[in-house]
């Protein structure tokens, strides 16, 4: 995995070990018969759902691939403090909605990326855990037969001291479930890292008081990779970071982004006969199949999805559709008078936005965020179209109550929004 996002780089995540579980240092070569099992039952123990320890040290190795990152300097805040706040100024006299907003400024690393992510997600990621968990609990052994003879029995019991055998195996999985989700919690965060540009990179379900974040490490890289002016695209960057955060400082909004990714994620079920053709043949005694399931966790994941998550999945869409195109038109509105690179920042955005790793992707997939090029020209269609018939007055019209959300024809059809709203689908007088 690299760590910038290149214009017309392939990934080569796919011949990583552990695919979206990203390639951690060392851990296709491990030595399973040297592990201490007694630091292991240490990390069993967790209060909840999601072994947190484990998650942050975990997305710490991915973010930073065990490199120290480069300090950010005071200069470095200080102008992109300044763009902030000629954005936020720009954007209160476009549209009210960001009139009284004055958001905070985080100027991050990768690392600091992580520790706010992992509060803000905390919630989702928990309902998560507790829904997979729950699947093992109520499947037992997960309905599929785990064979082991004579010597693959002695070769499990020595190779852990004893602690565990074969027919121990399934009632373990469910106390391994907090330190397995630490893992898979971390390795997204740590991939996310990785990319992210700022806080709005995607519609994350965060559930804490919006603010205006800037990675400093990838806002470099990502500068070299597409030849950007840094200042334009510092200035384009605090535009669409504010008009986010402006976005979610209405309560309604940030409460529908973790309520739906909640009953999203909460509607995982559990598949046996799928489950059965992914797990069927496992060895626990050999590390090497072990490690093949890790290259394949999609597999897992389509195991456990459902009818109902599609409907949930539907209003998810629809509502990210929302938010990003109405950030685009704003950047739009703003960004090209001032900025002659307006364009091109323009296009390597959407596409940082919509081409994704593979391990992005399954993140994507997990948390129900995804989105692609035509949910974000249909959003932006339908802002465009109401601003149109009604002017910016009648778009703002959406933050004032979350009955103001369209449905997907209202999207497709603008005029339909606004018949249901009873505003004057003609322009406002001048």
């Amino acid at each position: 995995m690299t760590d910038s996002p290149q214009p017309d780089d392939e990934s080569d995540e796919e011949s990583s070990p552990f695919g979206p579980f990203i390639d951690l240092p060392g851990l296709s070569n491990i030595d399973w018969s040297a592990i201490d099992f007694s630091q292991v039952v240490r990390l069993l123990e967790s209060s909840g759902p999601v072994n947190w320890q484990v998650a942050r040290e975990t997305a710490y190795l991915v973010a930073t691939e065990g490199k120290p990152e480069p300090s950010i300097t005071s200069a470095t805040t200080s102008s992109l403090e300044e763009l902030v706040r000629a954005a936020q100024t720009r954007i209160a006299v476009e549209t009210g909605l960001a009139a009284t907003f004055v958001p905070r400024v985080e100027v991050l690393d990768r690392r600091g990326w992580v520790d706010r992510s992992e509060q803000a997600l905390r919630p989702v990621l928990e309902a998560l855990a507790s829904r997979f968990g729950d699947v093992l609990r109520t499947h037992g052994a997960l309905e599929f037969e785990i064979e082991a003879d004579a010597e693959d029995a002695q070769a499990l019991e020595a190779a852990t001291g004893g602690l565990l055998r074969p027919e121990m195996l399934a009632q373990l999985l469910p106390q391994l479930a907090p330190l397995l989700f630490g893992v898979q919690a971390g390795s997204m965060l740590g991939a996310l890292a990785q990319h992210a540009l700022g806080r709005y990179d995607w519609p994350l379900p965060e559930s804490d008081a919006p603010t205006v974040a800037f990675v400093a490490t990838n806002l470099d890289a990502f500068e070299a990779a597409w030849s950007l002016a840094p200042t334009d695209l510092r200035f384009y960057l605090a535009l669409h970071e504010v008009v986010h955060a402006a976005q979610r400082n209405v309560p309604w909004v940030r409460e529908r982004l973790v309520r739906l990714a909640t009953e999203y994620v909460s509607a995982y079920d559990l598949d046996t006969d799928a489950l059965g053709e992914v797990f069927g043949d496992l060895d626990p005694t050999d590390p090497e199949a072990i490690q093949r399931l890790t290259e394949h966790p999609e597999k897992l994941l389509g195991a456990m999805q459902t009818a109902s998550q599609g409907e949930v999945l539907g209003r998810l869409r629809v509502f990210h559709a929302v938010l990003e195109g109405y950030a685009d038109v704003i950047l739009d509105r703003i960004g090209r008078p001032l900025l002659s690179t307006f364009d091109q920042i323009h296009e390597a955005m959407r596409r940082h936005r919509i081409e994704r790793g593979q391990a992005e992707r399954f993140v994507e997939s997990l948390l129900g965020l995804e989105i692609d090029r035509l949910d974000l020209e249909l959003g932006e269609r339908f802002c465009l179209g109401v601003i149109e018939r009604a002017g910016m007055e009648g778009l703002d019209r959406l933050w004032t109550g979350e009955e103001m959300v369209p449905t997907r024809p209202e999207l497709e059809a603008p005029g339909l929004w606004l018949a249901r709203i009873d505003l004057p689908a003609t322009p406002p007088a001048v």
